[in-house]
């Protein structure tokens, strides 16, 4: 399943390559290789390309927005960051890897609503986080 048909995001900032499973509301998983041409690698670090964690975030943040938008309830709608917490970093993600994305909508309202993010490589944790997020009009 293709990312951009549910999100509003592209390239350079669509980070989420193919969906695995989407449960409408509930949550979705997805996957993102890098392969290492990436913009940011250049500058994170040169010499030792690492993945920004804050990317890593954005990236769960985007497998939720897949689950929230896939309920019909909130068709039309823009899932916008409106915090992290307990973000916790693991395992460094480099060029070659494949990051298993996984977001499970823990509360959902017609206002926002609240996530637990997991992102794997190859059965290890790399991230976990609580994710928030507020609901938008899109115009």
């Amino acid at each position: 399943m293709n990312p951009a048909d549910w999100l509003p995001h592209r390239p350079p900032f669509l980070l989420v390559d193919t969906l695995v499973a989407i449960e409408p509301g509930l949550r979705a998983s997805g996957t993102w290789t890098l392969r290492g041409d990436e913009w940011f690698f250049p500058g994170h670090f040169p010499g030792r390309p690492i993945t920004p964690g804050v990317l890593l975030l954005e990236a769960l943040a985007q497998v939720g927005g897949v689950a929230v938008l896939a309920d019909d309830r909130y068709t039309g709608r823009l899932p916008l960051f409106g915090g992290v917490e307990n973000a916790r970093f693991r395992r460094q993600v480099v060029p070659g890897d494949t990051v298993l994305l996984e977001t499970e909508m823990t509360k959902l309202s017609a206002r926002g609503g609240k996530g637990h993010g997991r992102a794997t490589v190859e059965g290890h944790v790399s991230v976990e986080a609580e994710l928030f997020f507020i609901l938008a009009d899109r115009t």
